[in-house]
């Protein structure tokens, strides 16, 4: 799916914009997401389990713009790549009702409203589509993540206990948040 180019205004008074990556965008998606895992312990993964090439990010990229159920947007600032998000909407008849979204944004561009301005792109794609349950994970710990989520109206469903395992041994919960449209 193809999410047609946005201009929104950040907090510090610049400008960035939200549209769907082109292939073009490769590189400096791959870039964005290794160094987005090098910042936080909250992503799935650790920069260096990232081998992926350009090659393989460009076809990622066509893949999904080319779904009829992903959504994906990139929001550009600074001619970089600030953050991403995505909504997958389920196909089967028994849960075609819900989609599940993702987003991670840079530390550098953390509390600018990047992650407001995307939570409101999904909530809207997601309403147009006629979803009914939105649905999202988070690590246990990521308290500003889950104050956005709260937010946009997300409550805690369910948690996974023991779900990641950090370098240092520790343990995090995975905790589920559904929002009803």
């Amino acid at each position: 799916m193809i999410f047609e180019e946005k201009e929104i205004v950040l907090k510090n008074g610049k400008t960035a914009v939200l549209k769907s990556p082109c292939p073009e965008d490769a590189e400096k998606m791959l870039h964005y997401v290794k160094a987005a895992c090098g910042e936080t312990e909250f992503l799935l993964r650790y920069p260096e389990e990232w081998d992926d090439n350009i090659e393989k990010e460009e076809a990622w990229i066509k893949g999904q713009l080319a779904s009829l159920n992903t959504l994906g947007i990139t929001c550009f600032a600074d001619g970089e790549v600030a953050g991403n998000c995505e909504i997958s909407f389920q196909s089967g008849m028994k849960i075609s009702h819900r989609a599940t979204i993702a987003i991670a944004i840079r530390k550098e561009f953390w509390n600018l409203g990047i992650g407001s301005a995307m939570f409101e792109e999904l909530i809207a794609a997601a309403k147009e589509r006629g979803t009914e349950i939105m649905e999202l994970e988070f690590v246990e710990g990521n308290d500003r993540a889950k104050h956005l989520y709260e937010k946009y109206g997300f409550q805690v469903v369910s948690e996974k206990p023991n779900a990641f395992k950090l370098k240092d041994g520790t343990y995090r919960k995975e905790i589920s948040m559904q929002k009803y449209l």
